[in-house]
């Protein structure tokens, strides 16, 4: 089994910054693509950034690139995501994300509010 835990969500102001982290424990061998996703009420959830592996390639969603940036510490199992210029359409709960021999791990969620 594998857990992830979710934090740094919270209320921000339009423009403002937060950095989220999810911890990953568990039955974890080598390094496994992270990801983050995000729902808002009433809507599906959403793909925002992944990352493969350390120094490797990251991937964004249009709506949030160039504003928020995926990185990862391997030794720790933790994966970050940096939001700055947040705006209110930013508001959601965040999801992390770990595949692991071809399984796939959610983690609670954390709220993100952007007011405008």
């Amino acid at each position: 089994q594998v857990q992830l835990v979710e934090s740094g969500g919270g209320l921000v102001q339009a423009g403002g910054s937060l950095r989220l982290s999810c911890a990953a424990s568990g039955s974890i061998f080598g390094i496994n693509p992270m990801a983050w996703y995000r729902q808002a009420p009433g809507e599906q959830r959403e793909f925002i950034a992944g990352a493969i592996t350390t120094g490797g390639r990251a991937n964004y969603a249009d709506s949030v690139k160039g504003r928020f940036t995926i990185s990862r510490d391997n030794a720790k199992n933790t994966v970050y995501l940096q939001m700055n210029d947040l705006k209110p359409e930013d508001t959601a709960v965040y999801y992390c994300n770990i595949v692991v021999i071809g399984k796939s791990y959610w983690g609670q969620g954390t709220q993100v509010t952007v007011s405008s």
